[in-house]
């Protein structure tokens, strides 16, 4: 008869084996890798450690999975300059790009739409005076890389809380034509007690031309005798901003 140490059939249990490495295909492409590296330097160290291009690789791995996305990302910011000008551009320029679709085309559109109404969302229904950074940070979000120049107006209440925030016109990308009595006219059916007036230069440079300052004037004018307060207009274009209030224009 067999006799054994332990109980049972007194058969030794086999020796354990470690457990298997996944198993990793050759032909795997090689970006999986990338992509989960990507991720997690994002998560670890904050957007703020990544380049542009790389923050919109993480972007467009969900609108592109199954391809490497880094030489598009780097042609987007080749070609348009930066991150917030890519997001900015139109979608028919981002469709000229080689390997943009216009489905993703429209994913980096939803993207710049998420942001202006954070940015929106900043300065609606706050008194826009103790904000002043965040109204700029709005203003720049919303006009800074457009192809076009827009006149913007804040319409703001007796405690310059804004109370409407309007497009009044778009104009080429040098001109936009603004009628100051059509300004005045809106500013007194919504009740407004003050406006900042808000517009951009496509060309990125936000120094006023002399047609700015007429115009300001002549709004300010306009808007004296009616109680209502012109408290700034500020320009906005990609290489920062310009206030006619800090300029001492107004």
């Amino acid at each position: 008869m067999t006799t054994g140490a332990g109980h049972g059939s007194g058969r030794s249990a086999p020796p354990s084996l470690p457990p298997a490495s996944p198993v990793v295909s050759a032909d795997a492409p090689h970006y999986h890798g990338h992509r989960d590296r990507l991720r997690s330097r994002f998560q670890e160290a904050g957007a703020d450690a990544l380049p542009d291009y790389e923050l919109l690789e993480l972007l467009l791995f969900r609108s592109i999975p199954q391809r490497d996305v880094k030489p598009l990302a780097k042609a987007l910011i080749a070609r348009f300059g930066s991150f917030a000008e890519v997001l900015g551009a139109p979608a028919s320029r981002l469709t000229e790009v080689k390997g943009v679709g216009e489905g993703v085309a429209l994913d980096l559109k939803i993207v710049e739409a998420a942001l202006r109404r954070m940015a929106k969302g900043a300065v609606a229904k706050r008194t826009v005076l103790s904000s002043w950074s965040a109204v700029l940070d709005y203003c720049r979000t919303a006009m800074a890389f457009a192809e076009r120049e827009q006149f913007r107006i804040l319409f703001l209440d007796k405690k310059n809380a804004v109370i409407a925030d309007e497009v009044q016109q778009t104009g080429t990308v040098d001109h936009t034509p603004v009628y100051p009595r059509e300004v005045m006219r809106r500013a007194l059916e919504l009740s407004a007690s003050a406006v900042i007036l808000v517009h951009n230069h496509p060309s990125g440079d936000p120094t006023p031309s002399g047609a700015d300052v007429k115009m300001t004037r002549d709004l300010v004018d306009i808007a004296k005798p009616l109680g209502i307060a012109i408290h700034d207009h500020v320009i906005v274009g990609r290489d920062g901003h310009a206030s006619f209030r800090g300029l001492g224009l107004i």
